[in-house]
C-alpha cells in the first residue's frame, strides 16, 4: 500500500471513530472492531481481543488506548520501520481524540447557556438509549470463542469464563468490590489456575 494513503487511512479512521464513539471508549469498542479488523484488515479478531484486554488495564480511557495500539500495528504490518509505528500511534491516537476536541470547545461554548431548551433536551433524550446501544455492542462483541473459549473448542475455557464472570459480577455489584481490585484478582486467579493444568 502506498506510503501516504495508510497515513490518511490511518487519520480518517479514527477520525471517524472519534466523532461517532457515542458512550466513552465502550461505545467505540464495535466502531473500532468494524474498522480495522472487517474493513482495514489491519490487525486479526484475536489481535483485538488482546487489544481491549490490555487497554482495559492501563491507564487512559479504553478507545485512545486501542487506537494507540492498532496505528502501531497497522504502520508496523505494512512494513514501515519502528520509529514509523510510533508516529502511526500518535497518529492514530490525536484523530481519535480531536473530533471531541473540536465538539467539546464548540458544545461548551453553547452548551451552559442552552441547556434548559427544550430543543437541546429533546436531543439528550434521543442520544441516551443510542449510548446503551453502543454499550450492549461492544459487550456482545467481546462474547466470542476468543473470549470465551466454546463448547467445541475448550470447554475448560468457557467454564472458567462463566465462573470469572459470575464472581466478578457478585463482587462488584452485591460485595462493591472496586473494578481494579476485581481486575487484579481475576488476572491473579487466572495465572494461578492456567499455570497449574
Amino acid at each position: 500500500m502506498n506510503g501516504i494513503v495508510i497515513w490518511m487511512k490511518l487519520f480518517w479512521t479514527f477520525f471517524k471513530i472519534g466523532l461517532f464513539g457515542f458512550g466513552g471508549g465502550y461505545g467505540m469498542l464495535s466502531l473500532i472492531q468494524n474498522e480495522v479488523v472487517e474493513k482495514q484488515h489491519w490487525i486479526s479478531n484475536s489481535e483485538f481481543t488482546d487489544i481491549v484486554a490490555v487497554s482495559q488495564m492501563t491507564p487512559g480511557p479504553i478507545g485512545i488506548n486501542s487506537a494507540t495500539y492498532v496505528g502501531y500495528k497497522a504502520i508496523e504490518n505494512t512494513g514501515m520501520s519502528r520509529t514509523q509505528a510510533i508516529f502511526g500511534s500518535l497518529l492514530a491516537s490525536f484523530s481519535v481524540m480531536l473530533p471531541s476536541f473540536i465538539l467539546m470547545l464548540l458544545i461548551s461554548a453553547f452548551f451552559m447557556r442552552y441547556k434548559d431548551h427544550n430543543s437541546v433536551q429533546t436531543v439528550l433524550k434521543w442520544l441516551r438509549p443510542v449510548v446503551v446501544g453502543m454499550l450492549a455492542a461492544a459487550v456482545l462483541l467481546l462474547l466470542n470463542e476468543e473470549n470465551l473459549g466454546g463448547f467445541q473448542r475448550d470447554n475448560l475455557q468457557l467454564y472458567v469464563s462463566i465462573g470469572l464472570f459470575a464472581l466478578a459480577f457478585v463482587a462488584t455489584y452485591f460485595w462493591k468490590i472496586g473494578p481494579i481490585k476485581v481486575i487484579l484478582l481475576a488476572g491473579l486467579f487466572g495465572g494461578i489456575f492456567y499455570s497449574l493444568i
